[in-house]
């Protein structure tokens, strides 16, 4: 890792295999600076694709998402806008973390980012209005290999930041399939 590159980022938690990445905010009377990509920060990813979710109202609820192989993706995540309580799901059947999940916030005020690898289904709900969410991916979209796990699967059991019945969720994100059955699916 280039001596730029240490300045700028500082890892601070290493769990299962994805990583948090704390970036140095350099401020003044103008406003700010960051570096939110450097490929030297030990991501050595060949991105493909680059998306941006906006969500109107605080209780947004985007996933658990994944991409079966050969479409699996990893993201490197970062809020522009807002707060968000991201969530991943090791779903990597020989882990030893296999049905784990990890819960984390991001948002502007923190700058943090979130490298989710291969292997992991993840989602996110917006804690604020108008929140930006931008990751880049290491593959592109492809709908035939998507699957999505319930966001509320009693076996995750997984702690939302926001009260149940005040999350608003898409149709396809409804219909997402249970943990169980994704391990039925896999083995």
């Amino acid at each position: 890792m280039g001596e730029i590159t240490k300045r700028i980022f500082k890892e601070e938690l290493y769990l299962m295999d994805f990583k948090i990445i704390k970036t140095k905010n350099f401020r003044d009377n103008r406003g700010y600076f960051y570096e939110s990509y450097n490929k030297k920060n030990n991501i050595n990813i060949n991105y493909v694709q680059d998306n941006i979710s906006f969500s109107k109202s605080k209780g947004t609820l985007r996933g658990l998402h994944l991409q079966q192989e050969p479409f699996s993706q990893s993201k490197l995540i970062r809020v522009i806008k807002g707060k968000i309580q991201d969530v991943i799901v090791d779903v990597r059947p020989d882990s030893k973390y296999f049905g784990k999940h990890k819960s984390f916030i991001i948002s502007e005020r923190n700058k943090n980012l979130l490298f989710v690898p291969n292997g992991y289904a993840h989602g996110f709900c917006s804690l604020e209005d108008n929140t930006i969410v931008h990751y880049k991916v290491s593959n592109y979209y492809n709908p035939k290999s998507e699957i999505t796990i319930k966001w509320n699967d009693k076996d995750l059991n997984i702690k939302w930041m926001i009260n149940h019945h005040k999350i608003s969720i898409s149709k396809k994100d409804k219909l997402g399939i249970s943990f169980q059955q994704f391990q039925n699916k896999i083995i």
